[in-house]
């Protein structure tokens, strides 16, 4: 598999994902500037975390007009898989490639812990499939921002949990989501956004492995 992530001014978690998708599934990763577009014959393109742009004016809201930006778009409307991981949930929804927005935690703080989260084991959620393989609905990821609370209008949220979009819940809702959701997909399913780190959830010596629970089925499917 060949994956491109893409490095904005302020991204700090670039070669974290990068490191896990090389080194746990073998797979290629370019690493493309945020002036470059992304390279033909991607299975996979990465929006990572971190703070574009230094989050001035809006986080994501400035990134969204890079010039790679414009590649991934034209990507995932072809159906490229495209993940983005907390600034890069940002970005996502800024871009519209998935809809909501991101806005500041209730508590007006920055948060930097692990949370419990689960997924919706109702017949509808195509996450469910995921949980099913590992015999549980429930996982911990870490956290790690200032702008995390999902936001979206009643008729958005109805359609996410409906139509089974919503990849995770906040068990505890650390940062005040609608109805405690911290990661969606698009209807097709090959975009998806989450606020919590999978990437920070793949190291045995911190005794969080979670992670690769998401990253086994998604990158599998």
């Amino acid at each position: 598999m060949k994956a491109s992530v893409v490095t904005f001014p302020g991204s700090n978690c670039d070669k974290d994902i990068g490191s896990v998708l090389e080194e746990f599934y073998n797979i290629k990763v370019n690493y493309i500037w945020h002036k470059d577009s992304i390279p033909s014959g991607q299975d996979l393109v990465v929006l990572p975390g971190g703070f574009s742009y230094g989050d001035y004016l809006r986080c994501g809201a400035m990134a969204r007009f890079s010039p790679a930006m414009e590649s991934v778009v034209d990507y995932a409307s072809k159906g490229g898989k495209v993940l983005g991981i907390c600034n890069g949930f940002q970005v996502l929804t800024e871009a519209g490639l998935l809809p909501g927005a991101l806005t500041n935690n209730l508590s007006l703080k920055y948060i930097c812990k692990d949370v419990e989260m689960e997924t919706s084991i109702d017949s509808k959620n195509y996450w469910k499939s995921m949980t099913a393989k590992n015999h549980s609905n429930s996982f911990t990821w870490p956290i790690a921002h200032g702008e995390g609370r999902y936001y979206a209008d009643k008729q958005t949220l109805d359609s996410l949990e409906n139509d089974g979009l919503v990849l995770a819940y906040y068990k505890e809702n650390p940062n005040g989501s609608e109805r405690h959701i911290a990661g969606i997909s698009s209807p097709n399913k090959k975009v998806v956004g989450m606020m919590p780190h999978p990437e920070r959830a793949m190291n045995p010596y911190t005794g969080l492995m979670d992670g690769k629970l998401f990253f086994d089925y998604f990158l599998g499917i």
